[in-house]
């Protein structure tokens, strides 16, 4: 099964007999928010829903549905899998039905949806291509009546997608590959706006998931991506893992390695968990090591 759907793709199936849930997961990294323009409100993911969203769609918070309070497990933990599954079950996901993601861009949230939907057992989860810039059909504003209640419930593991803790991405580090999704200049220890401690986890390659991207928004083509990760030394026959920040850009390399045809681990916890114990170590530099 693919794990995207081109915008055309998407308005053929919604016109189909089944068409698929949509989740709305509209989203912006709080570093965004707090630099935003004087006299700008921080980004409000259901105000941006409201204004306008692909008719039917529901939407879905990020930090309140599809992850934890953050903590020393990092900033967007693992969800509660109780608050997880009564959310997409009010969302109308159900075992048997096919469900669409999508953002505003660049492709994120929607990912750490489709990640947490595969990794708890949902079958058949696709992200739409491009998010919403990419929809060229009509749109609806305000608040839709509540679809039917789902039946989805989530079943950590269950699913074909891994997960890696602190100790087990530092092993992977030096006995596969260990992808750092982040900015270069974050990854390097030359800035870091979000967390406590600039660099990157000892061994781990820069892999920034901006460039798994075109600029029209939408993955590159799935042998475009071979090429880029096997310059990087992960293949099908690897053993790969992937972190970022806080496990949310991450979750989009992984999106990006699946297309490519090579199974990844998200380390849920990433830099913002790993910088949380001043015992682990930090390398800095463009050096793996």
């Amino acid at each position: 099964m693919n794990a995207i759907i081109s915008a055309s793709d998407l308005a053929a199936e919604r016109a189909g007999s089944t068409p698929p849930v949509l989740l709305d997961v509209r989203w912006q990294l709080t570093v965004a928010q707090q630099t935003a323009a004087p006299g700008q409100p921080p980004f409000d993911g259901r105000a941006a829903y409201e204004a306008g969203h692909i008719p039917g769609a529901v939407f879905v918070d990020l930090d309140r549905e599809l992850a934890a309070p953050p903590g020393k497990e990092g900033r967007h933990p693992l969800p509660d899998m109780g608050v997880f599954g009564a959310a997409m079950r009010r969302a109308g996901v159900s075992a048997r039905r096919p469900v669409v993601v999508y953002d505003g861009g660049p492709g994120w949230a929607a990912a750490r949806a489709w990640w947490l939907l595969r990794w708890t057992g949902h079958p058949d989860v696709r992200v739409l291509d491009g998010g919403l810039p990419a929809w060229e059909g009509p749109l609806e504003t305000g608040t839709p009546p509540a679809p039917d209640e789902g039946d989805f419930v989530p079943r950590p593991g269950a699913g074909p997608l891994r997960v890696l803790d602190a100790d087990a991405a530092a092993a992977l580090a030096r006995s596969g590959v260990l992808l750092d999704a982040r900015a270069g200049e974050r990854y390097r220890g030359e800035v870091e706006p979000v967390d406590p401690v600039a660099g990157h986890i000892p061994g781990a390659r820069s892999a920034p998931t901006g460039e798994n991207v075109g600029p029209d928004g939408q993955l590159l083509p799935a042998e475009r991506l071979r090429e880029r990760f096997a310059a990087l030394g992960a293949g099908a026959d690897t053993q790969v893992g992937v972190y970022c920040g806080s496990g949310v850009s991450a979750a989009h390399e992984v999106l990006a390695l699946t297309v490519a045809g090579i199974p990844a681990a998200l380390y849920v916890g990433s830099w913002s968990e790993w910088t949380s114990d001043p015992s682990r170590p930090v390398a800095v530099g463009p050096d793996p090591e």
